[in-house]
């Protein structure tokens, strides 16, 4: 199965990640979509849906490059109930933000390092959300037929 869209440009060392957190997440059980855009404009890397209905955020950080030049992860956090950064495993996690979860990846399978705070998502937001991502699923789900 495919996990990105042809019209985004994904590094190969973020995709093999994102792969690792997509098995992670199905083996939780939880469903899970990559490159989702939200209703701010940005697009996550990973978003995944529990059986209870909570929303986790996970933003894939391949390099320190990568994480020192991001300025727009903050404004995930309204979408969520619980957010993670995924890296790799010789990545200085001492680097990551504390109030933040963190998960170490590789290309067949990640484990969670430090789990993340819970906040709440705001009960109407979570509603709309619910329904665009059974959309996106949905979408991605006829084109691979």
């Amino acid at each position: 199965m495919k996990l990105f869209d042809n019209k985004y440009d994904v590094p190969e060392t973020t995709r093999l990640l994102t792969r690792g957190v997509c098995k992670l997440f199905e083996d939780l059980g939880f469903g899970a979509l990559t490159e989702f855009k939200l209703t701010n404009g940005r697009r996550v890397d990973v978003i995944a849906i529990d059986r209870n209905g909570e929303f986790v955020i996970v933003e894939v950080k391949s390099t320190v490059s990568d994480f020192r030049a991001d300025r727009k992860w903050h404004e995930y956090l309204p979408f969520c109930d619980r957010f993670y950064f995924a890296v790799p495993e010789d990545f200085p996690v001492d680097l990551m933000p504390k109030d933040c979860g963190l998960i170490v990846a590789d290309p067949y399978t990640a484990a969670v390092r430090r789990e993340s705070l819970t906040c709440k998502l705001n009960n109407n937001r979570k509603r709309r959300q619910l329904i665009r991502f059974a959309l996106a699923a949905s979408n991605r789900l006829s084109h691979l037929r």
